[in-house]
């Protein structure tokens, strides 16, 4: 019965290491394949000129990696100041002159949309008819900021203001109105954008420049001047204030000797002529009879691209009446509209010659 020593398992043997012959050296294991390759050991180790070689392209390689290091380091700062800007030399941050952009976009598509949507009740140049004066500089100081004039144009004047009397609609599409997000946007910034700076107009399609007579682009400035203080006594617009809407101004005084053309109302928002003629270089009056009984027209002198107005005339409620004077005009084609209601009953024909 063997005998159970140490750790070995019960029942097992214990196997005997073999024994040494006298004068037996111990054998060693192989290492071969910890080695160098056979080639690399018949060699016998690298030659001077291979060694030199490695060296070499252990140092190219160090300065490729360095310069690559400092072109990306010059491109990180570079860009750094194309972003932010030069403050050495006053360059505008790409950012900056990209919101800046969209900005003028911005006012440029609003003209449009103010001219289509506002101008029959706000005037062309926001002097008011039907709807109060947005021009006003005090207004656009406090009264008229960006949140009441989104406001104004998502729930309707009546609603902001609690008066059910309001003619001012809903404009927003988000509550039955007929323009979206952006373009109520885009009247915003063109009501309040500054009158420091011109802004080119635009077709409506493809927001392409409009060209004048003289082959150069049409442009228009804003309303709103940035460097406008209220008097310190002034009383501040109201946040709902309802009144300084436009007004009919005094008659001009006709001088002698000129021609006075009359020009009536057919019906309800309709010119009773859609043709006139003057001499050219010559003024010229019309004796305007508004019989629209409670709607305001005027008769203005455009281009005959229907926007850009060459004289402007107060409006006249109706029942009502009013003579204009125009200056001379040269000889040319143009429209006569009612700014306030600029549809096709509401516009003529001035031929000029």
């Amino acid at each position: 019965m063997t005998e159970q020593t140490g750790d070995r398992p019960e029942g097992r043997p214990e196997r005997p290491l073999p024994a040494r012959l006298p004068g037996e050296v111990e054998p060693t294991r192989s290492a071969e394949r910890f080695t160098a390759p056979r080639q690399m050991r018949a060699i016998g180790g690298l030659t001077s000129e291979r060694a030199a070689r490695i060296v070499r392209q252990s140092g190219d390689a160090r300065w490729v990696a360095f310069l690559g290091m400092v072109i990306v380091a010059l491109f990180v700062i570079v860009y750094y100041f194309y972003e932010l800007g030069v403050p050495i030399i006053n360059t505008t941050p790409r950012l900056q002159a990209e919101g800046n952009l969209q900005q003028v976009t911005a006012i440029e598509r609003g003209y449009n949309l103010y001219q289509a949507n506002c101008a029959r009740c706000h005037g062309v140049n926001g002097q008011g008819a039907v709807g109060p004066i947005l021009n006003d500089q005090s207004k656009l100081f406090s009264h008229l900021s960006e949140q009441y004039l989104k406001n104004v144009l998502t729930v309707g004047g009546r609603y902001v203001c609690g008066n059910p009397k309001s003619l001012m609609p809903v404009w927003a599409d988000t509550n039955g109105g007929p323009l979206n997000y952006l373009q109520i946007a885009d009247i915003i910034a063109f009501i309040r954008a500054p009158s420091t700076q011109e802004y080119a107009r635009r077709t409506p399609t493809f927001n392409e420049p409009i060209l004048g007579a003289d082959g150069k682009v049409i442009t228009f400035k804003g309303w709103r001047d940035p460097d406008f203080k209220p008097d310190p006594s002034a009383s501040p617009v109201p946040d709902c204030y309802l009144g300084n809407a436009a007004t009919s101004a005094p008659p001009a005084s006709i001088p002698p000797n000129v021609t006075i053309l009359d020009l009536g109302m057919a019906g309800v928002l309709e010119y009773d002529k859609h043709a006139l003629e003057v001499t050219a270089g010559q003024p010229f009056a019309i004796r305007f009879n508004n019989s629209d009984s409670g709607q305001t027209h005027d008769v203005d002198i455009r281009q005959t691209d229907g926007t850009t107005v060459v004289q402007d005339q107060p409006t006249v409620q109706g029942p009502g009446e009013a003579t204009y004077l125009y200056a001379a005009l040269p000889a040319g084609t143009y429209d006569f509209i009612c700014s306030v209601h600029p549809i096709p009953n509401m516009t003529g024909t001035l031929t000029v010659k």
